[in-house]
């Protein structure tokens, strides 16, 4: 990084600060203004502190393949205008002797990190390649989802509006992981925008059409990069629709009407989307999910001696179904808790086993102050706790299987995260306060 660099990030840091200011108009309460300033420049120091710790403490993809290989195709369009067809083409297209490093030969073939890479020449037209800014505009995207995420909760349960502030908009690991050229800020992203857009388009029924593309749009980006969330995620999405409308209606014909007809349609989309589902999960489908989880394990296994953050689960896993029972809670207890803070080797998952700490805390709090048996009928009888519950048990299990090195399991549980912290949250306030009573006006203006 030179002079260049840092006057090129502080331009946009100015030029999206402006946009902040206004778009703070649009709202209401204070607190909304508050929160939407306070996460701008807690994301422009993390992008900043991001920056420092890839390039002079741990390298990473970041500097070894999106950006490096972004920049060269970069040049590449600047010589000849014709390669500008390179933004658009497949990944399984592109000719992999234009890569500036021979390490990298392969990674192009899979469209996930294409993407990336797609994104990083996209932004370097407005930033001149510079590596801050670059970062700067993917962790402003992920600022955008976290907030429509948000919004999301808020719009339902404004009276908890600084609980579920600190469990979305300021959770380190995830401020930190999505603020910079990484696949995490696109899904963390995407994932918030596609939340809002669902509520917006089938609850609120505001901006049907608006929001049905802009579901289309960040759906798609976060099936490219990376489906499963996508795939675990939607099923308790639209769970949660069905639940909350059944609770609506007071006829039981209409509710028994309104059950087979979501039946059907789940029927339907299934079936018309299978080829789809089993092209998405690419390998998983073909090996069988078992086969999946066994030959990413015996991977992290075979590097347990060059990787000193690789770890075990504690359970060995034959690919028999009880094996896998027995794994799920180590598997999510990984997830959601770990690193412990005697395993925490490097800076960056010292940090996350910090977090990890203070969420074991609140998960003894919560579970011991509401008691067992209520802890879960309030998950099992409330839709948006049930919702992001299930959805952040399922991932964590998904990732804390498959994931057995803390350097990448800090990152990828971060999707995770905030659902499982606001269903907590919510289940503490609900066994507090059984009345959910929502104000007609929840302090969000026209503009959201």
């Amino acid at each position: 990084m030179d002079f260049i660099d840092f006057l090129v990030f502080f331009l946009w840091v100015f030029i999206f600060y402006i946009f902040i200011l206004l778009r703070k108009k649009n709202f209401k309460s204070k607190e909304l203004k508050f929160y939407y300033s306070f996460q701008f420049w807690l994301r422009v120091f993390s992008t900043l502190a991001y920056c420092m710790f890839i390039l002079y403490i741990s390298p990473g993809d970041t500097t070894t393949l999106y950006y490096p290989e972004g920049i060269n195709i970069w040049n590449l369009i600047f010589k000849d205008f014709s390669n500008i067809a390179i933004l658009f083409m497949p990944s399984d297209w592109f000719n992999q002797s234009l890569l500036t490093t021979f390490s990298n030969w392969g990674y192009f073939n899979h469209e996930s990190n294409f993407m990336v890479t797609r994104l990083v020449i996209f932004f370097s037209f407005f930033t001149g390649g510079k590596f801050m800014a670059i970062n700067l505009f993917f962790s402003m995207f992920a600022f955008s989802g976290l907030w429509r995420l948000y919004l999301f909760f808020y719009k339902q349960y404004p009276k908890y509006h600084k609980a579920l502030a600190i469990g979305i908009l300021f959770l380190p690991s995830v401020t930190f992981w999505s603020s910079a050229i990484l696949k995490d800020s696109l899904c963390i992203g995407a994932l918030g925008w596609l939340t809002y857009s669902m509520y917006m388009a089938l609850i609120e029924k505001k901006r049907i059409l608006l929001n049905i593309i802009s579901f289309l749009i960040f759906s798609s980006l976060l099936f490219i990069v990376k489906s499963y969330i996508l795939l675990a995620y939607i099923p308790f999405f639209l769970l949660f629709f069905v639940l909350r409308k059944l609770q609506s209606l007071k006829s039981p014909f209409f509710k028994i009407a309104f059950i087979l007809f979501s039946i059907t349609a789940a029927t339907v989309v299934i079936a018309t989307a299978d080829k789809t589902l089993n092209a998405a999960m690419g390998e998983v489908v073909e090996q069988g999910l078992a086969e999946s989880i066994q030959s990413l394990q015996n991977t992290y296994e075979s590097m347990a001696n060059v990787a000193e953050s690789n770890f075990s689960l504690g359970v060995e896993f034959d690919g028999s179904v009880v094996s896998f029972i027995k794994m799920a809670p180590a598997a999510i207890a990984a997830s959601l808790f770990r690193p412990f803070l005697w395993e925490s080797k490097k800076i960056s998952t010292l940090f996350s086993s910090l977090e990890s700490l203070c969420l074991i805390f609140l998960t003894l709090y919560v579970f011991l102050k509401t008691g067992p048996i209520k802890f879960f009928k309030i998950i099992f009888t409330n839709p948006i706790i049930f919702y992001c519950f299930g959805f952040s048990i399922l991932f964590s299990l998904f990732v804390g299987a498959t994931t057995l090195n803390f350097g990448s399991l800090v990152r990828y549980k971060i999707p995770a995260l905030p659902f499982y912290i606001c269903s907590l949250l919510l289940i503490y306030y609900f066994n507090k306060d059984k009345k959910q009573l929502i104000p007609p006006d929840s302090g969000i203006g026209k503009g959201f």
